[in-house]
């Protein structure tokens, strides 16, 4: 690669980690052609970028950044890097998912807001956040609990005056079978 390609490439990996929400960092040797691609197509549904990279320019595009130096084991071998933009779970449940099924794909290690994070914590807290749309979700069903509350209590007196109305009626019906059966008798 010429010294301006890589320039190009590095600026560009400055790029999406400056854009990313997180990103995790796999190692993806053994795998066939086959599963990469098919790895590739789910990121590509959930809005992932994933690109295979080479370390070193990795280490040039963070090297500005005190905790690069905590991706030093990550950034060896054969490595991909899975930015997510919204979601910053999305990556993760990915990898997490697609790793079920093929053994041969392992996290390396995960960065959140400047955080980095080992395969264990990628696997086990990043991946299981909750998404975008489940967030929303849970904040939906917070935002309307107290009005859900309250036309539960403005409901309550019309309810117990129907209750009220009704058990009179109920109990002087039953009485009135209770004649009507004695007298058949």
């Amino acid at each position: 690669m010429l010294r301006a390609e890589k320039v190009g490439v590095v600026d560009g990996l400055k790029d999406r980690f400056a854009r990313m929400s997180s990103a995790v960092f796999v190692d993806f040797r053994g795998m066939t052609v086959e599963e990469v691609s098919k790895l590739r197509d789910t990121f590509r549904e959930q809005g992932v970028e994933y690109k295979v990279v080479k370390n070193t320019l990795v280490k040039q595009a963070l090297a500005e950044h005190a905790w690069v130096s905590g991706l030093d084991d990550a950034l060896t071998g054969m490595t991909g890097v899975a930015w997510s933009y919204e979601d910053p779970s999305a990556a993760a449940k990915v990898v997490k998912a697609f790793a079920k099924g093929n053994e041969k794909l392992q996290i390396k290690a995960g960065l959140i807001e400047g955080q980095v994070l080992d395969a264990s914590a990628v696997e086990n807290q990043l991946a299981n956040m909750p998404g975008k749309d489940e967030m929303r979700a849970q904040l939906l069903a917070f935002l309307l609990q107290p009005a859900q509350t309250l036309v539960r209590l403005l409901n309550t007196p019309a309810t117990d005056l129907v209750r009220l109305l009704n058990t009179p009626a109920q109990n002087a019906l039953g009485v009135l079978e209770a004649k009507k059966r004695q007298a058949e008798s």
